[in-house]
């Protein structure tokens, strides 16, 4: 087979995300990772973070490792991603442009969706509308009541990442909601242990569905003493290093109500699937960090999954295109991934 990666320039509003922490930059190079095989067949990944960094990892060694290979060794070639990880220490995206592109291969060679190449769990799943960092308590609550009027049955907050500031702004999103609309937080790795435990209380009083990475995830031990701390259910293991063997060190810990999984940021597809057995096993859910085409598939393939993410980036809330006005992502019908089509588009406008 055959590497070939196409720098996509990516021009979009910018959002906030958490004071203090980058949130999305209105133009960067992304890129379509394109896998051929011999006979011709491809299998395509689209990568939206860092474009050229992408392009140097390809041709300083993985260009090398994978020319030659035979595709449908998808295992084989994931493993081997681990051994060079050893010294290379590569991104945490890297093994999922690798592997969602095999998968997508695969699929197209054999005319299916890849979630049917998993074994097919459901057909339609509920959105949550995942919000950006807004200004005020009054602008996330309007935009709650544009949430629930676009047909989105939960939302989850990303907030300021001020312990008590974000605890007031959760309870005031239940008192405005009321109790029946399952509502989530995400710290995205804002706090010390002090502040989540604080913040973790007052998610529990307001009945929370889960409380997701308050914390790095370095340190599994201060994890399970938040565990211990704190009632509201724990979603743990969306970016620490090691995908399926650090989250299984979570999972033995005690403080995994749930784990995170998904094949950007935990080993691509092959990866993913790993995390959700080994979460099921223990009857734990596994929730799929999205919103990506492969992370759809990964939804429709995952028993224990019970939402689809669909991030909420402006205020008015515009619906994304995957979720129908019933709050349903329906299952994918064509061949592969199926990239959504403003990424050719894009290409197409740059001349690629």
């Amino acid at each position: 087979m055959d590497v070939e990666l196409t720098p996509v320039p990516a021009v979009s509003p910018p959002f906030a995300w958490r004071r203090g922490l980058r949130g999305s930059h209105p133009a960067r190079t992304t890129a379509i990772l394109r896998i051929t095989t011999d006979d011709g067949a491809v299998g395509e990944a689209y990568h939206e973070w860092s474009g050229p960094m992408l392009a140097d990892i390809v041709d300083r060694i993985l260009r090398e490792e994978l020319v030659g290979e035979r595709a449908d060794r998808r295992e084989w070639l994931w493993h081997r991603l681990w051994e060079l990880d050893r010294t290379e220490e590569f991104p945490i995206w890297l093994f999922g442009v690798i592997d969602v592109a095999l998968w997508d291969l695969e699929g197209r060679l054999l005319g299916v969706p890849v979630h049917r190449l998993l074994g097919t769990y459901r057909d339609t799943i509920p959105a949550y509308a995942s919000t950006v960092t807004f200004s005020t308590v009054e602008e996330y609550l309007d935009v709650a009541d544009q949430c629930v009027a676009l047909g989105y049955p939960a939302i989850k907050l990303h907030a300021w990442g001020d312990a008590r500031a974000d605890a007031d702004l959760c309870q005031r999103l239940r008192a405005h909601v009321g109790p029946e609309m399952d509502l989530m937080y995400d710290g995205s790795a804002a706090f010390d242990l002090h502040d989540a435990i604080y913040l973790g209380r007052a998610l529990a009083e307001a009945g929370y569905l889960w409380y997701e990475e308050p914390m790095r995830e370095f340190s599994v031990t201060a994890y399970k003493w938040l565990g211990e701390k704190v009632d509201v259910p724990l979603l743990v293991a969306e970016t620490s290093d090691g995908g399926h063997l650090n989250t299984a060190d979570f999972i033995a810990s005690g403080c995994a109500t749930g784990v995170r999984t998904s094949a950007n940021h935990r080993g691509g597809i092959t990866g993913a699937m790993r995390i959700a057995h080994l979460a099921d096993s223990f009857l734990l859910r596994a929730e799929v960090h999205g919103p990506t085409e492969p992370a759809v598939h990964l939804c429709m393939a995952i028993p224990n999954c019970t939402y689809y993410e669909s991030l909420v980036t402006s205020n008015p809330v515009v619906r994304e295109a995957r979720v129908g006005a019933d709050g349903l992502v329906r299952a994918p019908t064509a061949p592969g991934i199926a990239m959504p089509d403003f990424v050719y588009e894009r290409s197409a406008r740059n001349g690629n």
